[in-house]
């Protein structure tokens, strides 16, 4: 459930239960939840483009303009974390009946639509009592808190709500819903019977739902292109349900916007360059084959080149050194009269009087052979010998 802090001005109200506290639990079908899960982050990246729509009335007089920009964004969490998400920012400015009005949206989103961060603000230039509302959307630890401030005039009144993060699953903000939009364009299909969740213009949690209204053919500038039309309703749970109509292209462009019940619409002027997606071509494959390095004659020069210079380099040494190989030889013929078992500890007790770090020979012998390997053993274990 929702809880839910009101304040006008600068003093707070006692906490009233409100009527979306009243309500029974609202939450998103399975069909939705599926659909949002299925969203791929190759498949949204191919969404990232601005577009501009004129707003024109019913006469066809340009009243303003829509822009809706969507693209990969640096966000920085509540933690300092930073991180790269979908940011989509929505922009329009025109008249209604000769009155000044706009509304702007930014919005962070996860790679599967979840809301991040959002603000949005709307405002009407009346003449006697200018209107404006903001609203934010903010997601914190396990809730989803959002603020609405709406100023009339002088009046103020500001009100926060918490949601739960588990009890909207299936929730899609007015920034998600422009990128879902043109996911569907993309797909060219909208999920059947889904049911999402959605704020109605009160703040308040209701349903959202997307009605594909097929294909069709319509005039732009000197061209015809054909649009995908998709349907979105909100369903108020106290107000009438708000439907918009959205004509889409291939690519997810938006061709055409209308707001059933209101005068005008949104719409381009020229085609924009239709995206496709890259076709990737796999990776070549290359069989890995035995190295015959004889048979290839640069390979076997370059053997008996470092053959010899190794050769070579060695009598060198050899030549420099005779106390080396006079060492060597009287070893090798110690070893062959002795023949010993085990040849290497032969070795270590032959070469041990060399070790410059051996202790000297004490003048009485033990019966007790000491072991030859003594100086290979860790330092720190020679004080623990009793």
């Amino acid at each position: 459930m929702s809880s839910k802090v009101q304040s006008k001005g600068s003093k707070a109200k006692d906490h009233q239960p409100s009527a979306q506290e009243s309500l029974p639990l609202l939450e998103a079908n399975a069909e939705a939840i599926h659909f949002l899960n299925s969203l791929r982050q190759e498949e949204l990246l191919m969404l990232f483009f601005s577009e501009t729509l004129v707003m024109v009335s019913d006469a066809g007089e340009p009243q303003g303009e829509l822009t809706i920009e969507v693209q990969r964004g640096k966000y920085k969490d509540q933690f300092g974390v930073m991180a790269y998400f979908p940011f989509v920012h929505a922009f329009s400015r025109g008249f209604m009946d000769k009155i000044l009005c706009g509304n702007s949206i930014l919005g962070y989103l996860s790679w599967k639509l979840e809301v991040v961060e959002q603000h949005n603000q709307e405002f009407i230039k009346f003449h006697v009592l200018p209107m404006e509302r903001k609203m934010s959307l903010l997601k914190q630890d396990d809730q989803l808190a959002v603020t609405r401030i709406i100023k009339e005039g002088e009046e103020v009144k500001t009100e926060v709500t918490f949601f739960p993060w588990r009890s909207i699953a299936g929730f899609v903000s007015q920034a998600a819903n422009l990128v879902l939009l043109r996911v569907m364009a993309w797909r060219q299909t909208v999920p059947s019977n889904a049911r999402f969740l959605a704020l109605d213009t009160e703040g308040k949690l209701c349903y959202s739902t997307y009605q594909g209204l097929g294909s069709q053919t319509i005039q732009v500038g000197h061209q015809q292109v054909e649009v995908f039309i998709v349907e979105q309703t909100v369903h108020s749970e106290q107000g009438i349900p708000v439907s918009c109509q959205f004509y889409l292209l291939s690519d997810g462009h938006l061709a055409k916007r209308i707001q059933v019940g209101s005068p005008g619409c949104c719409m381009i002027t020229k085609v924009p360059i239709l995206r496709e997606e890259d076709d990737i071509e796999p990776h070549p494959v290359f069989e890995k084959k035995p190295l015959v390095w004889e048979e290839d004659m640069e390979l076997y020069s370059r053997f008996v080149a470092r053959k010899e210079e190794l050769r070579l380099s060695h009598n060198s040494y050899l030549q420099q050194h005779p106390e080396a190989q006079a060492l060597i030889s009287d070893f090798l013929l110690f070893l062959l009269l002795r023949q010993p078992a085990d040849v290497v500890t032969f070795a270590a007790e032959y070469f041990g009087p060399f070790a410059m770090r051996r202790p000297p020979t004490p003048a009485l012998r033990s019966s007790n052979r000491p072991c030859p390997f003594h100086e290979l053993e860790p330092e720190g274990l020679e004080g623990e010998e009793g």
